[in-house]
């Protein structure tokens, strides 16, 4: 039922150090607190009245909130609020006591009534729109037909409306569920009447698309869900707890420094990097998106993120030291660790286990290496991962799906076999072997990083066969018309059901001549070795000796846009009818580095709503280089990459990728060209947390 006021107010969060204790922003939960989960921090939405009652229990990351403690009798409702006073006797709080609280009243305006009447409603005592009109006779027999009305027809009796304090901007505003169906005189009217009936300056804050499009018609100033959320000092990515020694990664120390974390580190990034080493924790002092590189290693690990504003200098005296991190959906805690804490820590391979799987538990798929033949995409089904990975497989199973309103670009697989055979005939196994028994190669990150960048520089240079080499090149001019192609990682550890491997691998953008195509081929099979995909596969259990790369041609897009999607809500589970996307201009490599915040929307099919998270504001974007590569180019500023129509129609893309894939939800990469969608990657998304 729509009146659970999930037109809620939006909240977002406030990061405070008032602690002079080791304490860094505790979550003190107040005794008339609710509490957010994770997609309100992201959306700065307060929550739904009915999401609270399911979170009663303290979720994960969460923490449980007393039974409210006795309040002052206050009227049902009021025609006018006065003052500060008469809004908060009235007004309900989520996360009281926190950096995220948000007081709010619920509002309704009678338009049947004569004149027209306004009700600030007893929100701690009614709880719920419907509650409030059936209970004080207004409308004491209205059914569910009715109430919803009041949210989708033009000409309902009730206005139904949540006016809240923003305390990041220091404002009062007024809203609608995010669902409701606004026309431009429904909106002058709720305008007129708020801000003649109460004390204080009052904006619109729009909850969709629909609601900024209906405010610039009605002429209503407003504020938007988007700039709220750009107001946030903080943002959780993944809810979690870690222990771990607090290190702060500045924009000058290089990729070496980065790749010398240990998996007992947390990480505080000045800048969001492409990849990651595995970690305890992580914290960013730049946003990123849900899909970002490092974002999806999270989760994937299972550990603590969020984006917390001015991260190093606020951490800065932490640095070096043994701590205890929870990310919650209302803040986050740091605690220094006592030298008894500190004692009693388990080793640290119990540690590093912890963020992957028991050490040599994890199973890369097993490979098929009877299959020496080139597949053509049109042949790759998902019984293909054997042969040639999941990422070749999966797009196949797309392509049979024949999905309406799409296209697959055209491509091969070069199967493990391939790989095996180079690697043999190179003696790769007896190179390990020595690379591992060289000195600190075990312990010490950078001598591992050193040795592993010798490994790939060699791989390199080895001799592909030639025969091998001359059937690369006869099946990229036959198939593929000897044009553009992108050489893809598709190994047998990677898009995995519980790893999903993103970032770990190379990918070689526009390729053009048989000589590239041959040097391509190699670079991305030596990106078996690349620093941060052996340390995840370490963390995770892989074997060094079962990790196979399959390599997937394909013609190369020049793309208008480009993104991914994920269809489900990834700050939340429990919203299955949630389709996340993310976008940029161009060609989308940009989009899951993760280093500038893209276009970022959520769709619901069960609210018809378009909640903008972010707009790209962008000058440049990289395009394909007529030599070859990518190349960057000037764009027109300010355009809007999803479109409410593009959004529609790659969110019923999304789950048809779904229903192919039995329902399991995906992990999907998307183009633009003109008006076409295509798809070039499907995996399952991979999340854990503990």
């Amino acid at each position: 039922m729509k009146n659970d006021n999930n037109p809620g107010a939006l909240n977002e969060v406030r990061y405070r150090n008032n602690s002079k204790s080791c304490w860094v922003a505790a979550l003190a939960f107040g005794a008339t607190g609710f509490i957010a989960t994770p997609a309100e921090a992201q959306l700065a939405r307060k929550p739904s009245y009915y999401q609270q009652q399911n979170n009663q229990a303290a979720p994960e990351g969460g923490t449980a909130h007393a039974q409210p403690a006795a309040r002052p009798a206050a009227p049902a409702s009021l025609p006018v609020l006065r003052s500060r006073g008469d809004f908060d006797a009235l007004a309900r709080v989520y996360d009281a006591g926190t950096p995220m609280q948000l007081a709010h009243v619920l509002f309704a305006v009678d338009r049947q009534a004569r004149p027209v009447r306004t009700y600030y409603i007893d929100t701690p005592r009614f709880q719920l729109h419907v509650r409030f009109v059936r209970d004080t006779g207004l409308s004491p027999r209205a059914g569910k037909r009715e109430i919803d009305r009041n949210y989708l027809a033009a000409d309902r009796r009730f206005l139904f409306g949540t006016l809240s304090w923003q305390q990041n901007i220091g404002t009062f505003t007024y809203e609608f569920w995010e669902g409701d169906q606004l026309t431009p005189a429904l909106l002058r009217q709720a305008d007129a009447q708020v801000k003649a009936s109460f004390f204080a300056p009052v904006k619109f804050k729009t909850n969709s698309t629909l609601h900024e499009r209906v405010a610039k018609e009605a002429g209503v100033d407003f504020v938007s869900q988007e700039a709220l959320i750009r107001e946030q000092p903080y943002m959780p990515m993944n809810l979690g707890t870690a222990t771990g020694r607090v290190r702060i990664v500045d924009e000058a120390s290089g990729a070496n420094v980065l790749n010398a974390l240990l998996p007992d580190d947390i990480a505080v990034l000045r800048q969001v990097p492409i990849s990651l080493p595995p970690v305890a924790g992580v914290l960013t002092e730049r946003p990123s998106t849900a899909l970002s590189h490092v974002n999806l290693l999270a989760k994937g690990w299972g550990i603590p993120n969020a984006y917390v504003r001015d991260a190093a200098s606020v951490l800065r005296e932490h640095a070096g030291q043994w701590v205890a991190l929870k990310v919650a959906a209302s803040g986050y805690q740091l605690r220094r660790l006592t030298p008894e804490e500190i004692a009693a820590l388990p080793p640290r391979n119990v540690r590093t286990a912890a963020i992957g799987a028991v050490p040599g538990g994890a199973k890369a798929a097993r490979p098929d290496l009877r299959e020496t033949r080139l597949l053509p995409l049109a042949s790759l089904r998902a019984r293909n991962s054997a042969q040639c990975g999941s990422k070749a497989a999966n797009l196949g199973a797309v392509l049979a799906a024949r999905i309406p309103q799409t296209t697959v670009p055209d491509g091969f697989c070069i199967p493990f076999a391939h790989y095996d055979r180079f690697m043999r005939a190179n003696g790769l196994a007896d190179r390990i072997a020595r690379m591992q028994q060289q000195p600190g190669f075990a312990s010490d990150p950078q001598a591992r990083q050193k040795a592993l960048a010798q490994l790939r520089d060699e791989i390199v240079q080895w001799p592909v066969d030639a025969a091998t080499a001359a059937g690369w090149r006869a099946a990229w001019q036959s198939q593929l018309g000897g044009g553009g192609v992108f050489v893809r990682s598709s190994s047998n550890s990677e898009d995995l059901p519980g790893f999903s491997g993103a970032g770990l691998y190379t990918t070689v953008p526009n390729v053009k001549t048989g000589d590239a195509l041959e040097l391509a081929v190699k670079r991305v099979w030596a990106s078996v070795f690349n620093p941060e995909a052996w340390e995840a596969r370490s963390a995770a259990g892989f074997g060094a000796e079962s990790v196979l790369m399959g390599v997937f041609v394909q013609t190369a897009i020049d793309s208008t846009n480009a993104g991914v999607m994920i269809t489900r809500d990834p700050f939340d589970a429990g919203h299955p009818h949630v389709t996340y996307i993310s976008a940029k201009r161009g060609i989308g490599i940009r989009v899951v580095e993760g280093q500038r915040v893209a276009e970022q929307v959520m769709y619901s099919s069960w609210s018809k709503a378009i909640q903008v998270l972010s707009r790209s504001a962008e000058e440049t974007a990289l395009q394909l280089d007529k030599d070859g590569g990518v190349k960057e180019v000037p764009v027109e500023a300010g355009r809007t990459v999803l479109t409410d129509e593009l959004v529609l129609r790659l969110a019923g893309v999304g789950a048809a990728v779904k229903r192919a894939f039995g329902g399991v939800d995906q992990d999907i990469e998307w183009a633009t060209v003109g008006d076409r969608i295509v798809l070039l990657q499907a995996r399952p998304y991979v999340e854990r947390r503990r």
